[in-house]
């Protein structure tokens, strides 16, 4: 009798979609799925948390109705979000101020501005958010662009109860009454794009004067493309348009200041895609994922590709743009960069997402499944932590990144390896067991699939799920909770999973759909026993 043999696989390398079943036969630690799962920084796929309402069971709608969430920001101690005609602040997610009120010059009190008729955001869009850091703010100057009317500016000062606050709001014209789309501070300027009937012009106020557009210091230039979007880079403000990238240079001397192309070939498909991210910026082109790198070169910079490993999800991205709605941001603390896609036509189930963690050999990405989001944001509070938060059609602004399920939701989780033939694909495999290296941050109890000869329909497959058991979180001392944590719980258990089945290649699929603590798979051991050549 044959004896065992063991093949062994470390979790590395995210989803790869654009590679044939034979070439991933080089790639074991790489996945064929993906889904509501993220790349670990420390290594490994990690299943995604959830979200949960702010304000959690207790929230409300700032509408107090079912509208789409249009912008959404830390700011202060509380949040900022937009919603039909009108722009909210609440600290709790439970009770709403409504801030598109015009203040007078020197700010009102509580009282005066709550008795205040608002000033309508008619035709308000998707926003855009920045935020002023003046030296005798409290909390800065937070400005809003919604692309159909002026810019607007909040600004709270006070502590303690909302009631005892002092509160500044103001339009800021650009351009006359045209409304403004994208915004963003660069070197103490308040930058203004796409605005009305002016659509391939760049607007920079006064230095450390973002309500001034007309004042010494203040100017526009004009590149020969539709802007889509802007975002400051080191010492330049590259400008994204809708067939080329530019960079505006030299914005504090009025006799140099000019706009240098970039590339001519390469354009911008959504300016809600820009983010900042390990010190380049992505964003999404017509050919996927891209980034502006600094070179070696003294205010060079160069463009680069990322996203061919999934390249066939962009594809169906980037054919349907005009179908979805475009939110992304950044989880620093991950250092993963998150895009979703919405469709509001579909349900939640079928929204999408897509995930890229920063690793030291460059970007692996994973997929999402279940979050709709309207617009996504994120901010330091008043205590410097960052927060992040995303709204829906539904008119909730949730907390991102948060919790075990999608708002009560259980969270569906796939992680399909590539087909194993474990060195030789003309040899028959017994498989024996397999060993899972999984960490769990609570009790969970995901399932593995075994399907052989690249899921063969006319070959009997094992039964349909084979139960890991239940993976306890480890007892560490010192950090250990009584009545969560299980005593003599490993770090990174090895758990044995008894398999049945024979075949020339195989692949497993891990399986979770629950609302339980995230879970890590870091790699796993086959067990297997070769028979004749066939």
């Amino acid at each position: 009798m044959a004896r065992s043999q063991p093949y062994t696989v470390a979790c590395n390398g995210g989803l790869i979609k654009s590679a044939n079943s034979i070439d991933l036969l080089k790639s074991p630690g790489v996945a064929r799925e993906l889904r509501n799962f993220e790349v670990s920084i420390e290594g490994g796929y990690r299943r995604i948390n959830g979200f949960e309402k702010f304000g959690g069971s207790s929230a409300t709608q700032p509408t107090g109705s079912t509208t789409n969430i249009l912008g959404v920001t830390t700011y202060a101690d509380g949040v900022v979000a937009t919603a039909g005609t009108n722009i909210y602040f609440s600290q709790d997610g439970i009770t709403w101020l409504q801030i598109n009120k015009l203040s007078a010059g020197g700010g009102d009190d509580y009282a005066t501005f709550t008795g205040k008729s608002a000033t309508a955001r008619t035709g308000q869009g998707q926003c855009q958010f920045v935020v002023f850091e003046g030296a005798t703010f409290d909390y800065g100057e937070v400005i809003i662009a919604d692309g159909a009317n002026k810019l607007w500016s909040f600004r709270m000062e006070g502590t303690g109860a909302l009631n005892t606050r002092t509160f500044f709001t103001s339009e800021i014209t650009v351009d006359g009454t045209n409304g403004v789309k994208y915004i963003a501070i660069h070197d103490h300027h308040l930058i203004a794009a796409g605005v009305e009937n002016n659509l391939s012009t760049v607007y920079y106020s006064v230095y450390n004067d973002p309500d001034n557009f007309t004042g010494t210091g203040a100017g526009s230039v004009t590149i020969s493309d539709q802007i889509q979007g802007i975002k400051g880079f080191r010492t330049d403000l590259i400008v994204f348009a809708e067939n080329s990238i530019h960079k505006l240079i030299n914005i504090n001397d009025s006799a140099n200041i000019r706009i240098d192309p970039i590339t001519e070939n390469v354009g911008c498909l959504s300016g809600y895609s820009i983010q900042e991210i390990g010190g380049d910026l992505i964003f999404l082109a017509p050919d996927g994922l891209r980034t502006v790198a600094g070179t070696a070169r003294i205010g060079d910079v160069e463009l680069g590709t990322v996203s061919k490993a999934i390249q066939p999800l962009i594809t169906n991205l980037t054919e349907s743009i005009n179908s979805y709605i475009i939110s992304s941001i950044v989880l620093r603390e991950k250092s993963q960069y998150r895009l979703f896609y919405t469709d509001t036509t579909k349900n939640n189930s079928e929204q999408r997402g897509i995930i890229g963690t920063l690793r030291p050999d460059g970007f692996q990405w994973s997929e999402t499944r279940g979050i709709e989001s309207t617009e996504i944001g994120s901010g330091f509070n008043e205590n410097g932590v960052e927060e992040y938060y995303h709204g829906d059609t539904n008119g909730y602004v949730y907390i991102h990144d948060s919790g075990n399920d999608f708002d009560g939701s259980n969270i569906l989780a796939r992680y399909a390896t590539p087909d194993y033939d474990y060195g030789d694909l003309g040899t028959l495999k017994t498989l024996h067991y397999m060993r899972v290296s999984a960490s769990a941050e609570g009790v969970v109890e995901p399932d593995v699939q075994v399907r052989f000869e690249y899921g063969n329909t006319d070959l009997p497959q094992p039964p349909e799920l084979f139960d890991l058991g239940v993976i306890d979180p480890p007892s560490i001392f010192g950090e250990a909770l009584f009545g969560v944590n299980v005593f003599g719980g490993a770090e990174n258990p090895m758990i044995r999973v008894a398999l049945q089945g024979s075949g020339t290649s195989n692949n497993f699929t891990f399986i979770s759909e629950d609302n339980k603590a995230p879970y890590t798979i870091n790699g796993l051991y086959v067990d297997f026993i070769p028979s004749g050549r066939r």
